[in-house]
């Protein structure tokens, strides 16, 4: 390697013997010497954010700011100001100007985790960044230069996002200068063990209690295991342990219930079944919403006939007061009395029809002259649902939600968190 590799384990509390893993940060390392944008891949969970602190550690730069910026954390409408800065008065809360994070580390090195997650929009702003060091403000016209070297990281196949149209292909090739490949854990078969045995000396310091050992065939179960979830995943089974087991000394029996899946129990539809379920569930939400815009449009024209007829007292009874919530409620009657409307609450959601199923209810305020009355949904909240719809099709497997939603793992754990799915 082209410096002390136990130095720099024991720099930046690291554990490894696998020959990937040393040839990652011995690339990290020669990258360091210049400017070139390095763009780190693995799974989720494989330490990849330990590759640009070395970078900027072992480079000129490492006396200047380094800002490490998750992108799937910030929402769309402000990642922008995030990562450009605004100024005053730029959106609706912008009472003041402020500095972006590619302005506070000019001359330093910025690190962007979950890069695939970046929308299209700022996509464009960072290859304008990568190739002249420009950048302007949101809400300003005046072109600024900044001076920052570039290490991104992603968990996700960047392939398929450009055949997706999703990711440009022109930033690949800007940030991939220099490619990195984290291994997964279960390719790094040397150093799961040392890497236990770090983590349960850890812990029996945190806690104050004795270190957790293995006996043979528990350390054999724990090499077998696949770890889905990598160095976090067998960090976290490895606190349980510590904290859980009373005989300190684990047995391959008492070891296997941590690595089950949290899923495995769970039964599941065959795919075709999902499939054909989810089919019939969206065709169904389509009607559904269909119909609730043609509904829309017709109180629309029945509001203009109103008006219009307003003196006309046989077509103002025959036609029904539109300013009251429909119940659906079917009379023999050509006029609506006050018996045949029902007022929901707000509170209420959905009605259970025959089939099970639940429909949303649509409600409308009186029509107003001039304005559109039509539900409009946030962006949070139809996110929101979507997350909530993948969640219940895959039965709570995130991995699986997250595949669907096109999104990474971590980022759909930080959506769980900031919607209180959990």
């Amino acid at each position: 390697m082209s410096a002390d590799f136990d130095s720099i384990k024991r720099r930046f509390e690291m554990i490894g013997f696998n020959k990937a893993f040393e040839h990652a940060v011995d690339v990290a390392v020669q990258a360091a010497k210049t400017d070139l944008s390095v763009l780190v891949t693995g799974e989720s969970g494989v330490g990849k954010e330990n590759i640009p602190k070395i970078i900027h550690a072992y480079s000129a730069r490492k006396n200047k700011n380094y800002i490490a910026v998750n992108c799937g954390a910030i929402p769309e409408g402000t990642i922008d100001s995030e990562l450009f800065g605004h100024e005053k008065g730029a959106f609706t809360g912008a009472v003041e100007s402020r500095k972006g994070y590619f302005e506070v580390a000019d001359g330093g090195t910025i690190f962007l985790d979950e890069v695939a997650d970046l929308p299209p929009a700022t996509q464009v702003r960072l290859l304008r960044v990568l190739e002249s060091g420009e950048f302007i403000r949101v809400g300003s016209s005046k072109v600024q230069k900044t001076d920052v070297r570039v290490v991104a990281a992603t968990n996700v196949n960047i392939g398929d996002r450009i055949s997706k149209g999703k990711f440009r292909e022109d930033l690949y090739y800007r940030l991939c200068s220099v490619p990195i490949r984290m291994p997964a854990l279960r390719e790094r078969q040397e150093d799961i063990l040392p890497l236990f045995v770090k983590f349960a000396s850890d812990f029996s310091a945190k806690y104050k209690s004795p270190m957790i050992t293995l006996t043979d065939d528990a350390k054999e179960e724990l090499k077998r295991y696949g770890w889905p979830g990598n160095i976090r995943q067998l960090k976290n089974v490895t606190e349980q342990i510590s904290l859980i087991e009373e005989d300190r000394v684990v047995t391959a029996e008492r070891l296997k219930p941590y690595l089950s899946s949290p899923t495995s129990n769970l039964p599941v539809l065959a795919h075709s079944e999902v499939d054909a379920f989810e089919q019939f569930r969206w065709d169904t939400m389509k009607v559904i919403s269909d119909l609730s815009k043609e509904i829309v449009e017709l109180k629309k024209q029945l509001n203009k006939i109103q008006e219009s007829n307003k003196g006309d007292t046989v077509l103002s009874h025959a036609l029904p007061d539109l300013s009251m919530p429909f119940s659906g409620k079917r009379t023999g009657r050509s006029r609506f009395d006050a018996g045949d409307v029902r007022e929901l609450s707000e509170n209420v959601d959905y009605l259970e029809v025959p089939d099970g199923a639940k429909h949303k209810i649509y409600s409308y305020e009186p029509e107003l002259p001039e304005e559109d009355n039509e539900e409009i949904i946030s962006l949070s909240e139809m996110e929101k649902r979507a997350i909530e719809r993948a969640l219940r099709r895959h039965e709570g497997s995130r991995k699986l939600a997250a595949r669907d939603l096109d999104i990474s793992e971590r980022t759909l754990y930080r959506k769980i968190d900031l919607y209180g799915l959990e």
